[in-house]
């Protein structure tokens, strides 16, 4: 087992780097001068190819070495520009000069002021953290996929289990296990759907906007066009053009509000979770070394529903700040959307965190059937709720009324609720039997069949 580093100030590289690892290379800072360097290196394809503004030849093998300077970067190119940053305190200067070093080394110095050409420092940034985004964003989908599959397979499993449903808390008419769990899949497909549509945008126009440097050299090309074919061709995501020299984020900004949902979402299935635990209506597996009190050796804690829910908690209360916040600057820039950007990545830290906690609980449980039914067969008055609706088709007189006096704030018998209904004076005869014979068991409407058509609309995850 890798050993945790004990002095991590984060959990995210301490406690739970191992949940999280996949998201190292995306989201850390070796990601962000990773896809930097990329971006650099692609402007300067796209300057020789696609503009063609070098008025020198350049070979193909030299297209691949300079190719390679993007392709190869690694753990130790990553250092050497921490180095060089630590002389310009400047992060994406450190990389321009970088890509210079090994174009020195090529032998491709000719090539070196067509380095970071026309470029602000937010034009590398803010198409970095677009590609770091949709990376990030493709990550999240696949593991919201795993919860939907999973909470699926449940419903299907055990669709037609009859279970006291609870409105205020207090039992009202039944449910059943897959309608209550389709719930969840249906609403969690909803935001995969938002998450899944909603594209990351860059933008490639300078230090204000406007491409102002880049007009005033070459007045002939068409600068917005070019933009436009850099950013969706060659960075691979979509265009944004009007924008001070920091890009608008709406798009980060409707990513995170998606995330916001969708971790509330999460909340309400760990907080029935671990409601429905407590109940008793579903027992979590014994796993035999494991601890559930340091005092009370006979518990069994529903734990991961409690971690998902802290630290989906967490990532709301960082995802909100952001999505207003990266909303604002002053005038045509400031850096606070620099610093808040680079906590990004916690955002769907704890996100992940918090799915494959919900996954790991929901892995854990059965439903105790015992309990369930005997809640069902407990609760007889819930059946005052079809009686006084018989009643209204037949004109009884006073049925809701009625139903209340007998049953509100009381236990009834089954005796006593055949007594109202054999007293009754205009419902029918075969009416009065079918009442007789329901039960809260039998009496889930059409908690079924709605689980049978959400598996005929929706294409299953699994």
């Amino acid at each position: 087992m890798k050993q945790i580093n004990l002095k991590a100030l984060s959990v995210l590289d301490g406690r739970y780097e191992k949940i999280v690892e996949e998201l190292q290379n995306i989201f850390s800072e070796y990601g962000l001068i990773e896809q930097r360097v990329f971006v650099e290196i692609s402007w300067l394809q796209f300057i020789i190819k696609e503009l063609k503004l070098i008025n020198f030849d350049i070979s193909d093998s030299e297209i691949k070495t300079i190719q390679e300077i993007s392709d190869d970067f690694d753990i130790k190119a990553a250092k050497r520009i921490k180095t060089i940053e630590a002389k310009t305190n400047h992060d994406v200067k450190a990389v321009e000069y970088y890509i210079k070093e090994r174009l020195k080394a090529a032998g491709l110095l000719k090539l070196k002021e067509w380095i970071h050409f026309g470029c602000t420092s937010e034009d590398i940034n803010n198409a970095s953290y677009a590609i770091m985004i949709k990376k990030g964003k493709n990550v999240a989908k696949k593991h919201l996929e795993s919860l939907i599959s999973k909470i699926e397979w449940i419903a299907e499993y055990y669709q037609r289990i009859p279970m006291l449903s609870r409105t205020h808390g207090q039992p009202a008419s039944p449910t059943t296990i897959g309608k209550e769990f389709i719930n969840f899949a249906f609403k969690i497909n909803e935001e995969l759907k938002v998450l899944d549509n909603i594209k990351p945008c860059a933008k490639f126009n300078g230090a204000s906007g406007n491409y102002n440097a880049h007009n005033f050299v070459f007045p002939n090309i068409d600068w917005i066009k070019a933009s436009e074919k850099f950013i969706s061709e060659y960075l691979f995501v979509k265009s944004t053009l009007y924008t001070t020299q920091i890009n608008c984020y709406n798009y980060i900004s409707e990513i995170l509000h998606s995330i916001t949902r969708a971790s509330s979402i999460i909340i309400d299935i760990d907080r029935d979770m671990w409601g429905y635990i407590s109940f008793g209506y579903f027992k979590q597996k014994l796993i035999e070394k494991e601890t559930g009190s340091s005092t009370m050796p006979h518990k069994i804690n529903p734990i991961d529903f409690e971690n998902s829910e802290g630290n989906m908690g967490i990532c709301i209360s960082i995802a909100e700040h952001l999505a207003v916040k990266l909303l604002n600057s002053r005038f045509q820039r400031d850096l606070t959307d620099s610093t808040a950007l680079r906590n990004i990545g916690a955002i769907f830290g704890y996100f992940i965190i918090g799915i494959k906690s919900v996954l790991k609980g929901l892995d854990k449980i059965k439903p105790n059937f015992k309990i369930i039914q005997q809640d069902l067969t407990n609760n007889i008055e819930l059946l005052a709720e079809p009686i006084q609706t018989a009643m209204r088709v037949f004109n009884e007189e006073a049925p809701y009324e009625k139903l209340k006096e007998l049953t509100r704030g009381k236990k009834v018998t089954k005796e006593e609720l055949d007594s109202f209904i054999d007293r009754l004076q205009k419902t029918p005869e075969q009416v009065k039997k079918k009442l007789k014979a329901l039960t809260p068991t039998l009496y889930t409407g059409l908690a079924v069949a709605l689980t049978e058509n959400y598996f005929e609309k929706y294409k299953k995850t699994s």
